[in-house]
C-alpha cells in the first residue's frame, strides 16, 4: 500500500472518531494478551505497546519456554501473531466488529498453541461493552489509521530525544492502550501521596501503584471526552502549588482546569515552522514548571541532550 510522505498529517477528530473508537478497543484486546502473560513491572510498564516502522507491537511476550509477539501493521493493514518456533498467523485490518476481532485473535492464538485468557471488559472506558459482545464498534478507515500511526512515529522520535536529557528514572516511550496515548514520564525519586483512584474499569490498586512516586508526565492523545481534537498534554502528580499558574511555552499551550493538565493542540505543532522545536519547547517548559514548583533536584537529575555516537561526558 502507498504510504503518505507527510510527517505531520491532519487528524480531524470528527472524520476518524469511529475508527478511533474501534481501534482503541482492538488495541485493548491485544494489550490485555500481553498483560495476561507478563510479570508485573513497576507502573504497569509490562502492558504498553510500542511504535514500530510499520505500526505498533507488544514486543516479546513470554509463554513458557516460547515467546510470541503481536503487531499492528498500518502499511499493509494487518495484524500479525508471530511465535518463536517460526509459526505465525495474519488477519486483515478492515471494518469488522470488536466481537469479530476478539474471536479471530483468540482463534489465531489457539492455532499457534498459545492458550491465553483475558479480562473481556475494556479498561478506562465508561459504559464498557465486553469484547465478545461488542458489535457496536466496527469502523476502520485505513487512511486515518495510518495517519494516526505516522503521527506516533514523529512523536515517538521527539519524546525519545527529550528522554535523553534526564539522568533520573524515566519511563520508555510507550503507548498505553487503556487511555490510548503515547507517553513518557520522568520521576523525581520521591514517593507521592496515595492516589484516590476512581478510573473507570481500572482497579484502584493499579492506579495507586502507577502513581506511587512523584512524576512529570507528557504525552500525545487523539482527543475525546470534550476535547474534540488531538492534543499534547503534560501533568504533574502530585500537582505542586503554583504549577498550573506557570507560564509555559509555546503561546498556544494552556492549562485545562477540568483535566488538570497543560494542553497544546496538535495542530499548533503540525503547522509550526519547526514542529520538532515547538514540541520540545512544550515538553521542556512544562517539565520545568513541575520540577521547579515541586523543588526537584534538577542539578542531579538533568543532563545535556544526547547526540548520535557521542557518549555523555562525565566529570
Amino acid at each position: 500500500m502507498t504510504v503518505s510522505a507527510e510527517a505531520w498529517p491532519e487528524l480531524p477528530y470528527e472524520r476518524w472518531k469511529d475508527t478511533y473508537a474501534t481501534l482503541h478497543l482492538w488495541t485493548q484486546v491485544v494489550g490485555k494478551i500481553r498483560l495476561a502473560q507478563s510479570p508485573w513491572l513497576n507502573h504497569s510498564w509490562h502492558v504498553p505497546l510500542y511504535v514500530t516502522a510499520r505500526g505498533l507491537t507488544t514486543s516479546s511476550i513470554p509463554y513458557g519456554e516460547r515467546v510470541f509477539d503481536i503487531a499492528f501493521d498500518f502499511i499493509d493493514h494487518a495484524l500479525l501473531v508471530r511465535a518463536s518456533d517460526g509459526l505465525e498467523r495474519r488477519m486483515p485490518l478492515r471494518p469488522r466488529s470488536v466481537a469479530d476481532f476478539y474471536t479471530e485473535v483468540m482463534a489465531m492464538l489457539e492455532e499457534l498453541q498459545l492458550s491465553v485468557r483475558i479480562d473481556r471488559v475494556p479498561n478506562e472506558i465508561a459504559d464498557a461493552i465486553p469484547f465478545d459482545e461488542d458489535t457496536k464498534h466496527s469502523a476502520y478507515a485505513p487512511e486515518y489509521a495510518q495517519r494516526f500511526w505516522r503521527i506516533l512515529l514523529q512523536v515517538d522520535r521527539i519524546f525519545s530525544q527529550f528522554r535523553t536529557c534526564f539522568l533520573g528514572k524515566c519511563s520508555p516511550v510507550h503507548f498505553f492502550w487503556g487511555s490510548f496515548d503515547l507517553a513518557v514520564t520522568r520521576f523525581s525519586g520521591r514517593t507521592a501521596p496515595r492516589h484516590p483512584g476512581g478510573v473507570p474499569h481500572l482497579a484502584d490498586a493499579i492506579v495507586r501503584e502507577a502513581y506511587s512516586h512523584e512524576v512529570s508526565s507528557a504525552g500525545f492523545w487523539p482527543g475525546g471526552s470534550g476535547v474534540e481534537h488531538p492534543v499534547f498534554y503534560s501533568y504533574a502528580y502530585q500537582e505542586p502549588p503554583g504549577y498550573r499558574d506557570t507560564a509555559v511555552r509555546p503561546a498556544a499551550a494552556s492549562f485545562s482546569s477540568s483535566l488538570g493538565e497543560f494542553l497544546l493542540p496538535y495542530d499548533a505543532v503540525r503547522t509550526a515552522p519547526n514542529p520538532n522545536a515547538t514540541l520540545l519547547e512544550f515538553l521542556q517548559s512544562t517539565y520545568e514548571a513541575a520540577a521547579n514548583a515541586a523543588h526537584w533536584d534538577r542539578a542531579a537529575l538533568e543532563c545535556v541532550s544526547g547526540k548520535q555516537g557521542v557518549p555523555r561526558a562525565v566529570s
